[in-house]
């Protein structure tokens, strides 16, 4: 039997509350699961439609628990569907609240919590905790377990975050997204995909929400395959900026097959040659003012 992975993109337009985000989202995994999907990925931020508020207490008033009754409810709702939730929320944290995502599998269990490394320190995001490290799970799928990741946004323009995530055995990143996707930022993540042979499902906000445009994206990172001469294109859906959902399936059998023997990822990497990767130093032209190590 083919392993065929559905994802659902939940290209959706959030509302001006939190119950009301809570609500159309639920709605949208309904949708999801009615199109075949075995995963459903939110945008960033979905539960307060990545609104941050410039007052401190007003910020931390419209933050979530990560274990509060906002991402319960989408925990629920997987298991009631049979099917993998990916929920986004302003989280509440200390000092200040966080960038993060939940991701649920089909019984409702919590098997990923990931907060945004790579915070937008020069924006609104500054006022953000940022999280400590990349991780990744095994998730229970229809079909089968997929190693499976998270990264959100700008994490995706630091290379490092995709191949912390392929050498601690990432088979398919989910990316949470609010921002313009236009064609510099769809090609890294299609290099992601490409050097680390692995997929990489992105959901951003429909265009006419402030700063984004829809272009929701899949790679399935498979360059070659052996009846085809020349390379292939790794993207499998680019969606348009009108609000919707719109589903990528991803090709386990290939993509197993392909990471078996291709020659990318972890496969020729020389790592006691990278020292300087882990530098700490800054210089010029480089040097920020508003940079929090």
């Amino acid at each position: 039997m083919k392993h065929l992975l559905k994802v659902a993109l939940l290209q959706i337009r959030p509302e001006k509350t939190t119950d009301k985000n809570l609500q159309k989202g639920l709605l949208a995994c309904a949708k999801a699961k009615e199109a075949g999907a075995d995963i459903a990925l939110f945008p960033e931020m979905w539960s307060c439609g990545y609104r941050i508020a410039e007052d401190i207490e007003e910020l931390k008033a419209a933050a979530v628990f990560a274990d509060g009754e906002f991402v319960k409810a989408f925990g629920q709702r997987a298991k009631e569907l049979d099917m993998a939730v990916g929920v986004t929320m302003l989280e509440s944290y200390e000092p200040l609240p966080r960038n993060s995502f939940v991701l649920f599998d089909r019984q409702g269990r919590r098997v990923l919590m990931y907060a945004k490394v790579h915070t937008c320190d020069f924006g609104d995001e500054r006022r953000l905790t940022a999280g400590d490290g990349f991780y990744v799970s095994e998730l229970d799928t229809a079909c089968g377990p997929v190693k499976t990741g998270a990264m959100i946004c700008y994490d995706r323009e630091f290379p490092e975050s995709a191949r912390i995530l392929m050498l601690k055995g990432a088979e398919l990143v989910l990316v949470p997204n609010a921002c313009p996707m236009e064609m510099n930022r769809l090609s890294q993540l299609r290099a992601r995909a490409f050097e680390n042979m692995i997929g990489i499902a992105t959901c951003n906000y429909p265009g006419g929400v402030p700063d984004c445009n829809g272009h929701s994206s899949a790679f399935d990172g498979v360059a070659y395959l052996p009846d085809l001469e020349g390379s292939r294109d790794i993207c499998i859906l680019e969606a348009g900026s009108e609000e919707g959902i719109y589903t990528a399936e991803f090709d386990l059998d290939m993509l197993r097959e392909y990471r078996r023997c291709e020659v990318h990822g972890n496969a020729y990497r020389h790592p006691r040659k990278y020292h300087m990767l882990i530098e700490e130093r800054i210089e010029e032209p480089f040097i920020r003012e508003d940079y929090r190590p």
